[in-house]
């Protein structure tokens, strides 16, 4: 986890050098969680490149595998659950709202998603039955109203035990708690409901310049905006170096 105190005064220390004014702690949670969102969405549209440019797992991966780290960073969210009557996906998992489904499994083994048309077509021929089955089950989105999938395996017929879906839970919400002394707000991690970030600790520098990101846009702070900008400029330039 990253602690919200510790991005909090970086972000305040950051702001106030550069002259733009304080961001209060309501200001600070609301632009907490936006910047956790988009890092936490963005890791599924690099998933997806990933998994696209590495389809075949390799036996000899590394720390400084990208998918292997991906892997790291979405496992705090993830979970395998089962799927209602077979047919529904879970609406919570892992004490969250699941924010994105992924591999489908019946009795433990990956299924094979295929499109309604295509199951459609396994399922009406014998030949092509036999051919789909002996290389796992399938499945394919549901084919009524009320129905988010539809497993078949070794027959025609619809499975509905022993089916499970990893599932994506969305991050606890961000919540910098404090307490008010000499008419300052000071940080009181004793309190309940105070909560970090669930990201990974990889993520503090990028929470601290979203964050700040999005305090120019949001506050009309422009300099802010800008000097997230000078400072993603200047790593490009070593990264290229």
């Amino acid at each position: 986890m990253v602690n919200v105190d510790t991005v909090y005064q970086r972000v305040l220390a950051l702001a106030n050098k550069e002259q733009r004014g304080y961001i209060t702690p309501q200001e600070y949670n609301l632009l907490a969680n936006q910047a956790q969102m988009q890092i936490f969405e963005s890791y599924f549209y690099m998933k997806g490149i990933r998994d696209r440019l590495e389809p075949l797992p390799n036996p000899e991966q590394d720390e400084t595998n990208v998918s292997e780290i991906m892997g790291k960073k979405l496992a705090p969210f993830q979970t395998v659950q089962e799927v209602t009557d077979g047919t529904m996906f879970p609406a919570t998992a892992g004490g969250g709202t699941v924010y994105h489904t992924g591999r489908v499994f019946l009795n433990g083994q990956v299924c094979h998603k295929v499109s309604i048309n295509e199951a459609n077509r396994l399922t009406r021929s014998v030949r092509h039955i036999s051919t789909a089955f002996n290389q796992g089950p399938i499945y394919s989105d549901g084919f009524v109203s009320g129905e988010d999938i539809a497993v078949y395996s070794g027959s025609a017929n619809q499975i509905f035990g022993g089916i499970t879906v990893e599932c994506f839970r969305v991050p606890a919400t961000v919540n910098w708690t404090y307490v008010v002394v000499n008419g300052k707000a000071l940080y009181n991690a004793s309190d309940a409901s105070a909560q970090n970030f669930e990201l990974h600790l990889s993520e503090e520098d990028t929470l601290v310049y979203k964050i700040l990101d999005l305090a120019g846009i949001v506050m009309n702070k422009p300099g802010l905006s800008q000097l997230v900008a000078q400072k993603e400029t200047g790593e490009q330039t070593i990264q290229t170096q």
